[in-house]
């Protein structure tokens, strides 16, 4: 049974402040670079808005990942050092896939990245040495346009025959350390956020250009957080979903400063992992 807008209201929450994108007559660009000196690396405006952002630990068990996007499990791992690719490829991405696959009922799944994000305060995402930062904006991973073109620059001769069938984009993400306190992450319920809502915009890297979605206000969207996550803990993540029958196809999701969080926390360490997931027909 589906979570009604009365049920969600009536759980626990914080007021978190989340980034939308502001109005603009152009299409959104972001730089995955560092542009050269008077160059924006956006020409995007944030547009700051207060909004409840409510406990999903309740609800765990009944959040649908058809219906709102999102999932929240418990998920112990053998990985012992999040900072060893070759540990995370042997040990950690096997273990994404099975709990993946278990949780969308799909029949392969491949991982095709992933990114460390460690908070250093004051620093900027994507400027050459520091390391990633938690991504302040509302945002979707994937689009109509990319999440097929992911299957295309991975799959080779495989790729059009798997587009024939349903497939998903689905991101894994963990706290390397807890419990998480610093920079949380907030996750829309899919169901709540209609698709006119959602803003392409292009992802500019020196050789290639990707798409993501940015997210206009909207009152009606409902947002879920899991507070003080901890390392054995995993939130999954619709990026993107092939099928066009009223199931949820993206999740949007961003960072937030927890207002009932000490001072003195610890900044965050997070790991997401990104994989393609194909599904029967």
């Amino acid at each position: 049974m589906s979570l009604s807008p009365q049920e969600i209201a009536r759980l626990p929450h914080v007021e978190g402040v989340l980034n939308y994108l502001a109005p603009m007559a152009e299409k959104p660009y972001n730089l995955a670079y560092d542009p050269a000196p008077g160059t924006p690396r956006s020409n995007g405006r944030p547009e700051a808005h207060t909004v409840a952002i409510h406990d999903m630990r309740p609800v765990a068990t009944r959040l649908d990942f058809d219906h709102q996007g999102i999932g929240f499990v418990e998920a112990p791992t053998a990985q012992r050092d999040f900072y060893d690719d070759d540990e995370l490829r042997r040990v950690y991405y096997p273990e994404c896939i099975e709990l993946v696959l278990a949780a969308t009922g799909g029949i392969r799944g491949q991982v095709f990245d992933h990114t460390i994000r460690r908070r250093v305060w004051g620093g900027e995402d994507r400027k050459p040495g520091t390391p990633r930062q938690p991504v302040t904006r509302v945002h979707n991973d994937y689009t109509v346009k990319s999440g097929p073109q992911r299957v295309r620059d991975l799959m080779g001769e495989e790729a059009e025959e798997l587009l024939q069938r349903r497939f998903q984009i689905v991101n894994v993400w963990r706290p390397i350390r807890g419990p998480l306190r610093d920079a949380p992450l907030a996750l829309g319920d899919a169901s709540s956020v209609p698709f006119a809502d959602f803003v392409a915009s292009d992802l500019v890297y020196r050789d290639r250009k990707g798409e993501t979605y940015n997210l206009r206000y909207n009152p009606a969207h409902r947002w879920f957080y899991a507070p003080e996550m901890r390392q054995d803990e995993a939130i999954l993540i619709k990026s993107y979903d092939s099928a066009g029958n009223g199931v949820a196809r993206f999740a949007p999701h961003s960072s937030f400063e927890d207002p009932t969080a000490p001072a003195d926390i610890l900044p965050r360490e997070s790991i997401e992992v990104r994989m393609l997931v194909f599904h029967p027909g």
